[in-house]
C-alpha cells in the first residue's frame, strides 16, 4: 500500500508553505478590504444566504448569455467536482499511499473517478474555446484599452494553467490505467477506478516499460498536485480571486431596489430643517458626531467594506462595460475600468501600509484623477445596467456615486449643466430655467 520511494515529507513541506502563504494573501486581502468605512450589511440574513446560493453557487445570473454562461458552468461544476480528487492526492501525499479511498468506496469509487475524468475532459474542452473567444474570435469585451498588459496576460495565464491542470490530471490517470491493465501485479497499483476518458490516452505508452510508466505517472501526479498549489497562490494576483470572493460578495451585496439610492444624512437634516415653517431660519445648526469628516469619496480609504470587497471580485468579464450605454457611445466610462482601478489603488495603498509598519505615508496620489477622471465619472448615466447585468453582484454605479459626492460637495466641481439645472430647482422648484408663473406659457401659443 505505500510507495517508499514517495518523497513525502517533501509533500507535507510543499503543503505547508503553500497553505501559509495562501494564508498570508488572504489576510492581506482582508486588512486592505478593512480600510474602508464599515457598513452594516447583517440584515435580511435569509435573504441574503438565498442571494449567495442562487448567484454564486447557482451561476443563475451567468446563464443569461447561454454560450459563455454553459461553458462557464461547465469549468464551475467541474472545479468543484475534481477538487474532491484533490482531497485523497493530498492524504496520499502526506502518507504516501496511493488511491487510499478505493478499498473503502468499492464500486462508488469507480464511478467518481469517471466523473472526474468526464468534467475534467469537459473542462478542457470549455477553456479551449474561452481561449479562442479571446484570442482569435476577439469579442469586443476583451480588448478594450483597460485590457492590455497585465489583464490581458493574466486572462491567458488562467486558462493556460486550467489547460495544464486537466491535461496532467488525465496522464496521470492515463498511465495508471495502463499500469493496471498490463502489469496487474505491479506493487501499490491496485485494480481500482474507472477511466472512460484516459483509457484512450493509455495507447501512446504502448510498449513502454513498467518502471517507464511508473515514472510518468508519478511525474504527471507531482506537476499536477505543485501545479495547484502554484494555482492556488497566484489567485492573490490574478482576476479569479472571485473563485473565493464571489460568496462573501454575493451575500453582502445591496438587497434594495436597484434604482434607490441612499441618502446623506447630513444633507436629509439640513433639508428637514430648511423645510420646517417652525425653524428659525437665522439659527446655528448643532454639530452633530455622525457629520463625516468628508463627503463622498476621493481615496479607497473613503469608500465602504464592501465596494472594496467588490474591486477584488471582479472577474473582469467586461460584462459590465458591454452593457454601459455610455461606453457604447464612445465615453470614457468603463465600469470593468472602475472595478480594476480601485482595486489597484486598494493593492497600492494596503502595500504602503505594510511597508511603513501599519502607517499610510502619503504618496500624493488618489483614487480620484490619478486613476479615475471626473470625466469618466460624469459619463455615467446611473441606469445600474452594469449592476443588473454583473454576474456575482458586483456595484460599480455605488462607487461612481461616492466620487460624484465628493466633487459636488467637497470640489464644487460638478459640470456646469447640472450646476445650471440645480440652480433652477433651487429657484424655480423645476430643472428648466422658467419660474413657476410663466411655466405654462408654452400652451398659449398651442
Amino acid at each position: 500500500m505505500y510507495i517508499e520511494f514517495l518523497p513525502n515529507v517533501v509533500f507535507v513541506f510543499l503543503l505547508l508553505t503553500a497553505s501559509v502563504i495562501f494564508t498570508k494573501n488572504i489576510l492581506k486581502i482582508k486588512n486592505n478590504i478593512y480600510l474602508g468605512k464599515a457598513i452594516d450589511r447583517n440584515d435580511k440574513s435569509g435573504e441574503r444566504w438565498k442571494n449567495m446560493a442562487r448567484i454564486a453557487l447557482g451561476q443563475s445570473k451567468m446563464v443569461k448569455r447561454p454560450i459563455a454562461g454553459l461553458l462557464h458552468v461547465v469549468v464551475y461544476i467541474g472545479f468543484l467536482v475534481i477538487n474532491i480528487e484533490l482531497l485523497e492526492i493530498i492524504v496520499d501525499g502526506v502518507f504516501g499511499t496511493h488511491r487510499i479511498f478505493a478499498p473503502f468506496l468499492g464500486g462508488v469509487y469507480d464511478v467518481l473517478i469517471a466523473t472526474f475524468e468526464i468534467f475534467a475532459f469537459l473542462v478542457l474542452i470549455a477553456v479551449i474555446i474561452f481561449w479562442m473567444r479571446r484570442n482569435v474570435l476577439r469579442l469586443n469585451r476583451f480588448w478594450k484599452s483597460e485590457m492590455k498588459g497585465w489583464p490581458k496576460l493574466d486572462a491567458d495565464l488562467i486558462l493556460y494553467f486550467e489547460i495544464v491542470l486537466m491535461s496532467l490530471f488525465l496522464t496521470m490517470n492515463a498511465a495508471d490505467y495502463y499500469i493496471q491493465t498490463n502489469f496487474p501485479d505491479a506493487l501499490h497499483y491496485q485494480q481500482a477506478g474507472s477511466f472512460p476518458i484516459s483509457q484512450y490516452l493509455s495507447s501512446l505508452f504502448s510498449g513502454m516499460s513498467l518502471d517507464s510508466v511508473v515514472l510518468l505517472e508519478r511525474t504527471a501526479w507531482w506537476m499536477h498536485i505543485i501545479g495547484i498549489f502554484i494555482f492556488l497562490n497566484y489567485l492573490y494576483y490574478s482576476k479569479h480571486l472571485h473563485i473565493l470572493l464571489a460568496f462573501p460578495n454575493t451575500y453582502f451585496a445591496n438587497l434594495n431596489a436597484k434604482g434607490g439610492f441612499a441618502n446623506n444624512p447630513t444633507v436629509t437634516a439640513e433639508v428637514k430643517l430648511m423645510l420646517d415653517p417652525d425653524a428659525d431660519p437665522y439659527a446655528v445648526p448643532e454639530e452633530s458626531s455622525d457629520e463625516p469628516d468628508k463627503f463622498g469619496a476621493s481615496d479607497v480609504t473613503d469608500l465602504n467594506r464592501v465596494q472594496l470587497l467588490n474591486a477584488y471580485t471582479c472577474t473582469e468579464c467586461g460584462r459590465c462595460t458591454s452593457e454601459c450605454p455610455a461606453n457604447q457611445t464612445g465615453k470614457m466610462l468603463s465600469p470593468r475600468k472602475i472595478m480594476m482601478d480601485t482595486r489597484d489603488r486598494l493593492t497600492e495603498v494596503g502595500d504602503n501600509i505594510q511597508k511603513n509598519k501599519g502607517v499610510f505615508v502619503p504618496d500624493g496620489k488618489q483614487l480620484l484623477n490619478d486613476y479615475i477622471s471626473p470625466e469618466e465619472l460624469w459619463a455615467c448615466t446611473s441606469c445600474n445596467a452594469c449592476v443588473e447585468t454583473c454576474p456575482i453582484d458586483i456595484d460599480p454605479l455605488s462607487i461612481i456615486m461616492s466620487m460624484r459626492q465628493y466633487l459636488v460637495m467637497e470640489e464644487s466641481a460638478a459640470p456646469t449643466d447640472l450646476n445650471n439645472m440645480m440652480g433652477n430647482i433651487e429657484n424655480n422648484g423645476a430643472p428648466w430655467p422658467f419660474n413657476q408663473q410663466d411655466r405654462n406659457n408654452w400652451v398659449q401659443d398651442l
